[in-house]
């Protein structure tokens, strides 16, 4: 049994049903939150204590939609195209286990420092490289993360069948060449489910698939993968995740496949028809906003039109490359004057729903509200503490307009997951920064030099 964790004398943003604002205490028992309210605590267990004077306690932040491998690939390119193709060369001719782990430490301690408790990562990307031809890359992913501390969704699975990859399979100084088919990722992406499935409360996983659009829905190859993936997540119980839905292309995979329903979360959803989104309301499919990412340059996703028609609408930050970071703030910050220039109307997404979409509508958009988003009696303790006693947050008004408009990751003192603090005073508590610095620097510099880059 862990010692109980006392956080007191703070602003507790608590982000339940009745969005209370309380100044009080939030009591931590095995990980959960045992008791929350105004004041002090009129009787409490042994527990080490944190003073939260000048700081919001607040849900930790979720960002919905990310990719694993682009931490170790900011700065390559001369452009969005050029970044692309070096990242799939990386991923297929140059990273190895040790890539994976190095760049998974590195991701999640980013997420710590700038207060990401929970994030739902892609393993791949680029240009439809997705790493699961066998089990060992995300498995050093998965261990990384497990051992940082952070709460995370892995979404696994094939690239599209057109794609005919090779890979290279280093040992030592050589590597093998391995032809990828999407089948035999989809059966990987099985195996590392099963593995996973109740190994630690902090991990999950999840079933990817890339998305197609009406002529490519006529490929019998495409159908039957998408039905695989589709038969695959419902098996197992766990989310179906898609990348870059625009312009008829969830209407037409509803029509062709059946292929949504409330454990279904669909990145980007750009330019949006009306049959789209017809389907998102009809299927409760959730949506992940990325107002950062080139999609949201070339088009634009009508998150709060969608809000207002009922559909969970949550925000992720495409990160970690070519150009954005993991900062939940600034995409809150981002997504507001996003759309607000598209309305000419700076009275949209006022900044309590822009924190509902990075907490509590984060955490239904993974099926998790029940465990995480809130601060509440009973849900797991995934905590904040943002400190407010700064000039660009002052005078001391407002809080939740405070952290929507002009707070940043920097300003995030503590971080706590499942009632593990991870970060207290800026400072990483069980892992040394420097180190995972080096290390990733190693994994980039070999990369590199095996892909001919250096």
């Amino acid at each position: 049994m862990t010692k109980a964790l006392l956080i007191e004398n703070g602003t507790i943003l608590t982000m339940d049903a009745d969005r209370r604002i309380l100044e009080g205490y939030v009591l931590v028992e095995n990980g959960r939150i045992a008791a929350i309210g105004e004041g002090t605590p009129a009787a409490f267990p042994e527990a080490e204590r944190i003073d939260a004077t000048g700081m919001v306690v607040m849900p930790g932040l979720i960002d919905t939609h990310a990719h694993a491998g682009h931490m170790l690939t900011k700065g390559l390119g001369d452009d969005s195209e050029d970044w692309m193709n070096v990242t799939g060369r990386i991923y297929a001719e140059a990273a190895d286990a040790e890539f994976w782990a190095a760049e998974a430490a590195l991701s999640a301690a980013e997420r710590i420092r700038c207060g990401t408790t929970t994030a739902c990562l892609l393993f791949g990307g680029g240009p439809d490289i997705m790493r699961t031809e066998a089990p060992e890359a995300a498995q050093a992913h998965l261990a990384a993360i497990a051992a940082m501390g952070v709460r995370e969704v892995l979404a696994v699975g094939p690239n599209r069948p057109s794609a005919k990859s090779v890979y290279r399979a280093h040992k030592g100084g050589s590597y093998e060449e391995i032809a990828v088919s999407a089948e035999g990722q989809l059966a990987v992406s099985g195996t590392l489910i099963d593995a996973w499935a109740g190994r630690d409360d902090r991990i999950h996983l999840a079933i990817s698939l890339p998305v197609f659009n009406a002529a490519e829905l006529e490929d019998n190859e495409v159908l039957e993968l998408s039905r695989a993936a589709r038969r695959l997540a419902r098996e197992k119980g766990v989310l179906l995740v898609q990348d870059g839905h625009r312009d008829g292309s969830i209407a037409a995979n509803d029509a062709s496949l059946d292929l949504f329903d409330g454990r279904s979360l669909l990145a980007h959803c750009v330019d949006l028809t009306d049959e789209d989104r017809a389907v998102l309301k009809r299927t409760g499919a959730k949506v992940a906003h990325n107002p950062s990412a080139l999609m949201s340059v070339s088009a634009r996703c009508p998150a709060p039109e969608l809000m207002a028609e009922g559909v969970t609408v949550s925000l992720g930050t495409d990160a970690a490359a070519p150009d954005r970071s993991f900062d939940m703030f600034r995409n809150m910050f981002q997504a507001h004057r996003y759309h607000a220039r598209h309305f000419r109307d700076d009275t949209v997404l006022p900044p309590l729903q822009l924190l509902e979409m990075a907490t509590i509508e984060g955490a239904r958009a993974l099926s998790m509200e029940t465990e995480i988003g809130s601060l509440e009696a009973g849900k797991r303790a995934d905590i904040l503490l943002v400190n407010m006693r700064q000039p660009h947050l002052w005078p001391p008004v407002d809080p939740v307009q405070r952290l929507a408009r002009f707070a940043n990751g920097a300003d995030v003192d503590t971080t706590i997951v499942g009632g593990r603090v991870l970060m207290r005073g800026r400072r990483l508590t069980e892992h040394d920064e420097d180190a995972i610095l080096d290390r990733a620097e190693r994994a980039f510099r070999l990369a590199m030099q095996r892909a001919g880059l250096a």
